[in-house]
């Protein structure tokens, strides 16, 4: 059985909740590492060159990770979307051409 296009819409709109959360939920965990970082910081007694070299190190670590979890979430999406059979904007670009074509095909052949 095919999906319909209010189906279509709420998966749609099903992943951009999903990838929403997974931002917020990221963007918690990097402050979350930068609190930790300052509790670290009065625990080791580290130098505020220290913790900024440590910050950095683990800010790269993590903007790493995030366009890798950013990465694989668009591809699932893109993935899925596939699976519904979700035309691409070429896809609709070259069946709009085709339309067009044949309206003025019709429109030709009734004067």
């Amino acid at each position: 059985m095919e999906p319909t296009s209010k189906d279509k819409r709420t998966f749609s709109e099903f992943f951009q909740q999903v990838w929403s959360q997974a931002l917020v939920t990221v963007t918690g965990a990097e402050e979350e590492v930068a609190k930790a970082l300052g509790r670290l910081q009065g625990m080791t007694g580290w130098s505020q060159d220290e913790v900024r070299r440590q910050v950095h190190q683990f800010t790269e670590r993590l903007a790493t990770q995030r366009r890798e979890l950013e990465r694989s979430a668009e591809e699932s999406v893109k993935a899925s979307m596939q699976k519904l059979k979700v035309p691409r904007r070429e896809e609709l670009a070259q069946l709009n051409a085709r339309l067009n074509a044949l309206a003025k095909r019709v429109e030709a052949l009734t004067k």
